[in-house]
């Protein structure tokens, strides 16, 4: 209890198994276990509201496709453009040729690209399918808050996206955080936590609210309102992090100003697609 008191140290070995060059690390895991999940979840509700379960095997392609160049071009582009910009290459190859060169896998994913990403692969294969959009971007909105879950968890093993610093007890001091972050031994929020219960609370609500609403309006309404819980919730925890991607002084940080236009098109998409849902409209 008495380190608790004094701050919880954190500095585990972000690798999970080490066999030669081989690694398998904790994030890895994590983003696995998202994707595995959301599919099994997904599935269910397929199956049980009748629809072909065929149709998820291109869903699966797309949206992990659309979430890793989404989300990678999305760090890139909004958070480090500065040096990417002198670094084109290391955008697409998961190496680092400066100072030496290294492979160091795809560091850098940004949840805001991440959810363009999906969009634009899921408008795609709408076309292709000939099927509603929204009929796709209602069961994301069930499982990508679980997925968010276990990213953020996936980030705390990392020990990034760490939070500003504070005195409250639950602090966390992350030894392994990189030092341009700042002290390493300053305690700070642990905002991953923050984060992975706010979704996971989500989850849960998201999980319940389909159950209830599915089939009584329009597709979109759910996936309307999964875009405000979720990036309000990333809106307020912005607060507790390191100001990332803009200066120190601003008002509001990148990811506080990426979540706007997210919030806005939640209400503006829950609101219009608020309507009972005729027959013929629901296996669209």
């Amino acid at each position: 209890m008495n380190f608790i008191l004094n701050y919880i140290p954190w500095a585990p070995d972000p690798v999970m198994i080490s066999l030669g060059s081989f690694e398998i690390r904790y994030y890895s895991l994590c983003f696995a276990l998202a994707f595995i999940l959301g599919y099994a979840i997904i599935h269910r509700l397929v199956v049980k509201e009748g629809e072909n379960p065929k149709l998820l095997d291109s869903f699966l392609i797309y949206v992990v496709v659309g979430t890793i160049i989404g989300a990678r071009l999305g760090h890139c582009l909004f958070y480090d453009w500065a040096y990417f910009s002198k670094n084109p290459l290391e955008i697409f190859l998961p190496v680092q040729f400066k100072p030496n060169f290294q492979f160091t896998g795809f560091r850098g994913l940004a949840s805001h690209g991440g959810a363009v990403g999906i969009v634009l692969a899921l408008i795609l294969l709408s076309y292709r399918q000939k099927k509603s959009i929204y009929w796709y971007l209602d069961k994301l909105a069930v499982v990508v808050p679980l997925a968010g879950m276990f990213i953020r968890l996936g980030n705390l093993m990392n020990s990034e996206i760490v939070g500003d610093p504070t005195n409250l007890p639950w602090a966390f001091q992350f030894k392994l955080m990189d030092e341009s972050e700042g002290d390493p031994m300053a305690p700070r929020h642990p905002t991953q936590l923050y984060e992975a219960i706010s979704y996971l609370a989500t989850f849960a609500f998201m999980f319940w609210y389909y159950g209830k609403k599915h089939g009584k309006v329009l597709h979109g309404h759910l996936f309307g309102i999964f875009l405000i819980i979720m990036f309000s919730f990333r809106f307020i925890l912005e607060y507790t992090k390191i100001n990332e991607g803009i200066s120190e002084e601003a008002v509001l940080n990148m990811g506080q100003i990426l979540s706007i236009p997210f919030v806005l098109a939640g209400i503006a998409i829950a609101y219009l697609r608020h309507k009972p849902l005729a027959p013929t409209e629901l296996k669209k």
